[in-house]
């Protein structure tokens, strides 16, 4: 019998109490492999691939690192973030509202069931969040949710856990993340961090969602960098 996943109460209870680990811009979110390296890649390249973005929308923004990040680079932007902790979401408006002028909007909730709208946003970043989607149905919707909400010429930039089809990589990849939390901290915090990807996640692997990109409708698929079980990529509405 597969294994209950947490409910979307659940996850957000957990990150209603994890605040302070996703508040760091220069190391990220530290449980990711090169999260540093992934969040300066993804946000420079949103930036430069949509210079002259007037609105951007931050999904799962956690404490807002990606925004701050990307603000650097095109200051002062209108942001719309959105996450299910409002303890997240007020430490995000927090930081951004300290170093841009530009309005924040908050949205607490599920990217499943708010709507995004026609052509409302230049740049859409997705930060460690689309693996908390269930079904390739929910896969799906979200990703022509995002389409639809995105101007011509708009980017869709993501950065996120993924899996390998054959499973003997998948296995051996696995367990060189686990060296890897183990060498960051300890047996204990690898333990920890398997423990809540297998209750909350389902990741897909990097080709299911460059392809669905594709299929989409998206165009000039990017990928930044992958190490392990995490990549950053992202791909361009046509204009």
């Amino acid at each position: 019998m597969p294994q209950r996943k947490s409910t979307v109460k659940e996850i957000k209870e957990r990150f209603d109490k994890d605040v302070e680990r996703f508040s760091n811009l220069d190391i990220g979110q530290t449980t990711t492999v090169d999260a540093a390296k992934a969040m300066n890649l993804t946000t420079t390249a949103a930036a430069l691939a949509t210079p002259k973005a007037t609105h951007i929308l931050d999904i799962g923004c956690g404490a807002g690192n990606y925004t701050l990040k990307l603000l650097q680079n095109i200051p002062d932007t209108p942001v719309t973030l959105i996450d299910l902790s409002k303890p997240m979401l007020d430490r995000a408006q927090q930081r951004i509202s300290d170093v841009s002028t530009g309005t924040i909007t908050t949205i607490q909730g599920d990217i499943r069931e708010i709507e995004l709208g026609t052509e409302q946003y230049d740049i859409v970043l997705a930060a460690a969040v689309l693996h908390h989607l269930r079904t390739d149905n929910e896969w799906t919707n979200v990703f022509k949710k995002i389409y639809d909400s995105l101007r011509p010429g708009g980017g869709f930039w993501i950065f996120d856990l993924v899996t390998h089809t054959i499973p003997q990589i998948q296995e051996h990849i696995w367990k060189q993340y686990g060296e890897y939390l183990v060498e960051y901290k300890d047996t204990e915090f690898r333990e920890l961090v398997y423990g809540y990807i297998t209750q909350e996640d389902t990741p897909k692997s990097l080709t299911y969602q460059t392809n669905l990109l594709q299929k989409t409708g998206f165009k000039n698929t990017t990928i930044l960098h992958k190490n392990l079980c995490y990549a950053s990529f992202g791909a361009i509405k046509p204009k």
